[in-house]
């Protein structure tokens, strides 16, 4: 059974949709301060690492592999930051946790696509606070982004 984040997610609300498996969406998250950061999203209800299955578990650290060969390919990313941060769900009366990955490039030197720089103002930190305001960019520019990553995603 499909939950309501899913669903919600699914509408590309929240990004576009880079890859699908069978337990789990990747998504070109909107704001792309650092070049490539995405969701990856669980496609049923759950709030807890401990409660994925070992399947979801194999299917997760595929996509690991795969999301990060395609970004350092496509990018040339340093090296990668993934959280799994649901602490804002529950300022939400009643909380709506939601397992989810945010999946963050991280860049030494800044990178240019397209005519932009992207500058990763927080390399080489532990914190990601005062990185600058989010980058949201037009449908056609992530749509570029989109097919970067994706001459370089094989699932």
């Amino acid at each position: 059974m499909e939950c309501e984040y899913f669903e919600k997610i699914k509408d590309y609300e929240y990004g576009d949709l880079l890859v699908e498996t069978h337990h789990w969406l990747i998504i070109l998250a909107p704001d792309q301060r650092n070049l490539g950061t995405c969701v990856v999203a669980l496609k049923r209800d759950e709030v807890e690492l401990s409660g994925l299955t070992n399947e979801e578990w194999f299917d997760f650290s595929h996509i690991v592999k795969k999301l990060e060969k395609s970004i350092k390919k496509a990018f040339n990313a340093t090296m990668f930051n993934w959280g799994c941060l649901m602490n804002s769900s529950y300022l939400e009366k009643p909380p709506t946790p939601h397992l989810h990955w945010h999946f963050i490039p991280r860049y030494q030197d800044p990178i240019e696509f397209h005519g932009k720089v992207f500058e990763d103002l927080c390399f080489g930190s532990s914190t990601m606070y005062n990185r600058g305001d989010s980058v949201e960019l037009s449908k056609e520019f992530r749509k570029k982004i989109k097919t970067r990553i994706m001459e370089y995603f094989d699932l």
